[in-house]
C-alpha cells in the first residue's frame, strides 16, 4: 500500500482511539488486505500517537484452517492507557454501560530486547523477566460492526485492545506452569461466576518467546519495564461500569477494582 495511505488510515484509527467514537471500515482504498500492510498501519500509529508503548499484547501465530495462512497476533498499548488496581478507579471506554475484560499474566521487562542479528532463544527472554502480575486487559474496537470485518482490519486497530489494567506480583514459578485456572469473578449485587480457564498457549510464556522474536525480524524490540500479556485464560467476559468487582485467579491472586465511563 501507498506511504500516504498507511498514514491515513493509522490518522483515521488514531482519532477514533483518542476520541473513543467507532466507526465504519476505513474507506476501501486504505484497508489493508495482507498482514505487512495491517502491521504498517499498526507501527504508524504508534508513531503518530506521541506516546510510549510500555505494553504488548502478543498469542502465538494462528490460523483458521490447516492450509489457511498464519496471523500474528501482536499489538502495541500506549502508556495513558496503562493503569494499576492501586488507583482503584480505572477510566475506560464503555459500550452501553459495559467494558469487556481478559483475565491474562503480564510479564514485566527487567532489560531491553533490542533488534540485533542473532535470534532470540527462549533462555535470553527469560533472563529479561522481572516479575508477572495479574492483569486485565481491557477491550474495545473503533469500527462500529466489527464482527462484520476480517482479521486485517482488526490487526491494523490493535486487536481490539483499549488497554491493560495491572494487578498484583504473584510467584513466577507458580504462574509460569498455570495452564489452567479458575477465575472467579464477582460483581457487586450479583452472583459470583466461574470460568474454567485455560491459556490459549498452555505455556503462558511462549508467546512471549514469539514477540520478542517477531519484533527482532521486524527491526523492532522490546524495553525495559514493558510489559507483555500473552493470552486470556477465560475469553471476554463483560462487566457494568460503576459496579465494585473482584477477578480472582485460582491460587494465584486477585484484583479488585471499579470502571468508570470516560
Amino acid at each position: 500500500m501507498n506511504p500516504d495511505y498507511i498514514h491515513q488510515a493509522a490518522q483515521i484509527l488514531l482519532e477514533r482511539r483518542q476520541s473513543g467514537r467507532q466507526g465504519d471500515a476505513l474507506p476501501a482504498a486504505l484497508r489493508p488486505d495482507n498482514l505487512d500492510t495491517a502491521f504498517a498501519i499498526q507501527c504508524q500509529v504508534s508513531k503518530l500517537i506521541s506516546q510510549p508503548i510500555a505494553a504488548w499484547k502478543c498469542g502465538l501465530p494462528a490460523h483458521d484452517a490447516p492450509d489457511a495462512p498464519y496471523k500474528w497476533v501482536v499489538a502495541p498499548i500506549f502508556g495513558y492507557d496503562v493503569h494499576d488496581t492501586g488507583t482503584q478507579i480505572c477510566a475506560v471506554w464503555a459500550r452501553d454501560g459495559q467494558i469487556k475484560i481478559e483475565p491474562e499474566l503480564a510479564f514485566i521487562l527487567a532489560h531491553d530486547l533490542p533488534a540485533r542479528v542473532a535470534p532470540y532463544a527462549p533462555a535470553d527472554v527469560e533472563a529479561a523477566v522481572a516479575e508477572t502480575r495479574l492483569a486485565l486487559e481491557l477491550i474495545d474496537s473503533r469500527y462500529t460492526d466489527a464482527e462484520q470485518l476480517n482479521f486485517h482490519d482488526h490487526f491494523a486497530d490493535g486487536l481490539f485492545n483499549q488497554g491493560l489494567l495491572l494487578g498484583p506480583i504473584v510467584d513466577p514459578q507458580l504462574a509460569e506452569q498455570t495452564s489452567q485456572l479458575s477465575i472467579t469473578l464477582s460483581i457487586a449485587g450479583q452472583t459470583d461466576i466461574t470460568l474454567h480457564g485455560q491459556h490459549p498457549a498452555d505455556q503462558p510464556r511462549l508467546p512471549l518467546y514469539w514477540l520478542a522474536e517477531f519484533l527482532r525480524s521486524k527491526g523492532l524490540g522490546l524495553q525495559a519495564g514493558q510489559a507483555v500479556i500473552t493470552g486470556s485464560y477465560a475469553g471476554s467476559p463483560s462487566v457494568h461500569v460503576g459496579a465494585d468487582i473482584q477477578v480472582q485467579f485460582g491460587e494465584l491472586g486477585l484484583i479488585r477494582t471499579r470502571f468508570e465511563g470516560k
